[in-house]
C-alpha cells in the first residue's frame, strides 16, 4: 500500500469539493444562505431571482445566470441529494420560469 502525505490528501479533497466551493463562493450571483435546502421552491425561485436581478458581475441574462446555478447545483450534488429536496429544487425550476415570465 501506497503513503500518502497530509499535502497530497489535501490536494484531493480540494478537487473532489470544487462544485462546494462554487455555490458557496459563487462570483456571478450572492446567494442567500442555505437557498437550495429550503422546503418552499416559489421562495427559492424569488430569492435567486432577487439574486440575479441585483448581481452586475453575471456575464447573461438575470433568467439565465439563475436557472444555471440552480441546475448547477442539482447536478453537482448528484446522489447526495435526497429524493424529496431534489423534487423541491425541480419544482422551483417551473417557479423561475414563471417568475421571468418563460411558461
Amino acid at each position: 500500500m501506497r503513503a500518502t502525505t497530509k499535502r497530497q490528501r489535501t490536494k484531493t479533497n480540494r478537487k473532489r469539493r470544487w462544485s462546494a466551493r462554487v455555490t458557496r463562493e459563487s462570483n456571478a450571483l450572492d446567494l442567500d444562505r442555505g437557498v437550495f435546502t429550503w422546503k418552499d421552491p416559489k421562495r427559492i425561485a424569488r430569492s435567486l431571482k432577487r439574486s440575479a436581478e441585483k448581481s452586475r458581475r453575471r456575464k447573461s441574462d438575470p433568467y439565465r445566470s439563475a436557472m444555471s446555478m440552480l441546475v448547477f447545483y442539482v447536478n453537482r450534488a448528484g446522489t447526495n441529494l435526497r429524493s424529496p429536496q431534489r423534487r423541491v429544487l425541480e419544482r422551483a425550476k417551473a417557479e423561475l420560469k414563471h417568475a421571468f415570465g418563460r411558461d
